[in-house]
């Protein structure tokens, strides 16, 4: 998708300095990545408490490949 933005220069001066990045496509590609990422890992959590497993559910024997 070709779209046109304004970017904060000092922004994105830093996420440079902090990147592997060589273009700004690049620093973008990877910004957008990191956040989806972290949205993630933010819906998981949200999970916790609702899960519930089978009595006789050993997490601990299922670690150790037995």
């Amino acid at each position: 998708m070709r779209t046109n933005i304004v970017l904060d220069d000092e922004l994105v001066n830093e996420a440079f300095n902090r990147s592997q990045a060589r273009t700004k496509r690049e620093l973008i590609q990877e910004a957008l990545k990191e956040y989806v990422e972290n949205r993630r890992r933010m819906d998981l959590r949200q999970l916790r408490g609702k899960i519930s497993f089978h009595n006789g559910y050993d997490y601990k024997k299922l670690r150790e490949g037995q």
